[in-house]
C-alpha cells in the first residue's frame, strides 16, 4: 500500500494545525504540579492533615527521597509513619515527581516554598500576607489557590485572603 503525496496546500493546513496545537501541547507537558489521578489514601490522611497535599511533580524525585526517609525531622516535627506506609508514600512520590524544567533544580531544604519557581511566581506578593492568620504561611496554598487540593495553582481560581491591607488588596487586584 502506498501512502500518495500530500499536496501543497494540504501541508501548509497540516503545519497550521500544528502550530495551532503547539502551545496546547506544552502546556500539557508542563502539567507536573497537577495531582495524579490516583492518590493513595495515606497521602491524604497523613500529609494534607498537616498541610496542602502537594502533587508529587513540585518537586523532583531526590527530594521527595530525602523527605519521605526524615519524617522525624520533617521541618521540626516528628511525621514518623510505619515502614510499610513510608514504603507505599516513597514509590508513589518518587514514580509522579517532577521532572520538567520548573523542578530540574532541588529547592534549598527539599521546601517548595523555597523554590525558584516559586519565588518567582509569588514575587508580586507583599511578604507580610503569608503571615496573616488567614494564610498562616506560604505553605498553606489554599489560603489563596481555590483548587490546590486537586493541584490547581492557576492564577484565574484565586481568592483574596482576609485580613489584607487596601494596599494588599489593590496589588492583588493587580
Amino acid at each position: 500500500m502506498t501512502i500518495p503525496a500530500l499536496t501543497p496546500t494540504c501541508t501548509r493546513i497540516l503545519m497550521a494545525g500544528a502550530l495551532w496545537l503547539l502551545p496546547a501541547l506544552n502546556a500539557l507537558a508542563d502539567s507536573g504540579p497537577l495531582m495524579p489521578r490516583v492518590v493513595p489514601q495515606a497521602y491524604t490522611q497523613e500529609c494534607a492533615a498537616c498541610h496542602t497535599a502537594y502533587p508529587p511533580g513540585m518537586l523532583p524525585a531526590a527530594s521527595w527521597k530525602r523527605l519521605m526517609s526524615n519524617l522525624d525531622k520533617h521541618y521540626g516535627t516528628d511525621a514518623s509513619l510505619d515502614m510499610a506506609t513510608v514504603e507505599q508514600l516513597s514509590g508513589w512520590l518518587q514514580a509522579h515527581a517532577g521532572t520538567y524544567k520548573r523542578v530540574a533544580e532541588q529547592p534549598p531544604e527539599d521546601r517548595i516554598t523555597r523554590s525558584a519557581w516559586f519565588i518567582r511566581k509569588h514575587r508580586e506578593i507583599d511578604p507580610q500576607v503569608m503571615t496573616l492568620p488567614s494564610v498562616k504561611s506560604a505553605a498553606n496554598c489554599a489560603a489563596c489557590h481555590i483548587g490546590a487540593d486537586q493541584g490547581r495553582f492557576d492564577d484565574d481560581s484565586l481568592r483574596m485572603p482576609a485580613g489584607l491591607t487596601a494596599r494588599q488588596q489593590r496589588a492583588w487586584k493587580h
